[in-house]
């Protein structure tokens, strides 16, 4: 039997705690890109997006920074549990998924916003539906609760989606 080295848990600890704020920073450094895209000429209160017909479901501009920011927080715990969780191809592929879905919201909003291609972001959306959705079926295996925090994600991106959809199809 090996013996026990007293110093093993809390290195453990302090390693998962560098995890933990290691997918905070990841997710919301994704934010503050999308933050940064946004500025001037690519933000939601620039002349280009006023300009566009929304939908009747069209959420008040000031909604979306706190649901996102929620989003986000979930969107890290969620991925920090799944690296918590003992090795095993299903915990890989895991967080495999979580980075794609990672990259593919960080490219939203540039295309959106800063780009003015709905349709481009339309794009990147959809796939961004398939790998979040990936990403929460594949970590349900490995860990249910990180499945779950992320759930209220996909309904955002079901809307966000259909939002995206809506604009980019009354101003063709």
């Amino acid at each position: 039997m090996k013996p026990l080295d007293s110093g093993s848990a809390p290195r453990a600890r302090a390693r998962s705690v560098l995890a933990g704020l290691g997918f905070a920073a990841l997710t919301y450094g994704v934010s503050a890109l999308g933050v940064l895209a946004m500025r001037g000429k690519g933000s939601a209160n620039s002349a280009w997006f006023r300009s566009r017909r929304k939908p009747a479901f069209q959420p008040p501009n000031w909604l979306f920074a706190p649901v996102w920011t929620a989003l986000y927080g979930a969107i890290a715990y969620s991925g920090w549990r799944v690296w918590r969780s003992p090795r095993s191809p299903d915990r890989t592929k895991a967080l495999g998924l979580w980075a794609a879905q990672l990259a593919l919201n960080g490219a939203w909003t540039p295309l959106f916003f800063r780009a003015h291609a709905p349709g481009a972001a339309l794009v990147d959306l959809v796939a961004l539906d398939v790998a979040a959705t990936a990403y929460t079926a594949t970590a349900a295996k490995v860990d249910r609760q990180a499945a779950l925090i992320v759930t209220p994600y996909l309904g955002w991106l079901g809307f966000a989606t259909a939002l995206n959809g809506s604009i980019f199809a009354k101003n063709r």
